[in-house]
């Protein structure tokens, strides 16, 4: 649970992990080759196997990585909020995008096209450094899912999406994990019934790992969670 708050009041560029290593000079330099999108929730911004795709960074709303099957369902496999990276995946690795980027409501976002990236990894090599940190952090997630949802406990799932949420930070330095679907929706991801998400929800909170309100989940022991993520 890495991500921090991002504010709307500045630029993406200033506020993310990423870039963070820059000067503000060197920022302001990045941030001229950075292209600002608005989009309306249920817009595609990445389509799967797009010949080129970029590099985003989320400012403001949230979107979701989909895959679609052969039959039309649709997969949900992350979720993305404030200060999160997109497509340094499939940039890093020269590949078309695997799945679809869908926002989820109003966003926006700073797009990054493969050659301003390039550019900018040229000049600025501790963005190179961060983009493999990023990856790193996002492969240690989609393990800690993998494993999880082989585990026939539920709460081994619940926990590892509860830790995987668009998430931001409060003065207290208190974790609060934004649940991006409707519990209906996160139960069915995670193979589950609702009310089954509901009783496990419920648990976490009297054990004192969380505390529910709402859509937002305060994360009171993140060290506590991350176990059970693991079956512990």
């Amino acid at each position: 649970m890495a991500r921090g708050q991002v504010s709307t009041g500045e630029p993406c560029v200033s506020l993310v992990p990423l870039f963070a290593g820059l000067t503000r000079e060197q920022q302001a330099d990045v941030a001229t080759l950075a292209r600002p999108v608005t989009v309306g929730p249920g817009e595609v911004v990445v389509r799967a196997g797009a010949r080129q795709a970029p590099l985003f960074v989320v400012h403001s709303g949230m979107v979701k990585l989909s895959r679609t099957s052969a039959d039309g369902r649709s997969t949900t496999l992350q979720v993305l909020g404030p200060g999160d990276v997109g497509g340094e995946s499939w940039l890093l690795a020269g590949e078309r995008p695997g799945s679809d980027v869908v926002t989820l409501e109003p966003v926006r976002m700073c797009v990054f096209e493969p050659a301003a990236l390039d550019t900018i990894v040229r000049d600025f090599p501790s963005v190179g450094v961060a983009l493999l940190r990023s990856l790193a952090v996002r492969l240690h997630s989609a393990e800690r899912m993998l494993t999880a949802r082989t585990l026939s406990d539920v709460s081994a799932r619940v926990a590892a999406y509860l830790l995987d949420c668009p998430t931001t930070w409060g003065s207290d330095g208190t974790a609060t994990a934004h649940l991006p679907m409707a519990k209906k929706d996160i139960a069915t991801f995670l193979g589950t019934s609702p009310e089954t998400l509901s009783r496990r929800l419920k648990a976490f909170a009297h054990d004192g790992l969380i505390h529910v309100r709402g859509t937002d989940v305060d994360v009171r022991d993140p060290v506590g969670l991350e176990l059970r993520a693991r079956g512990a």
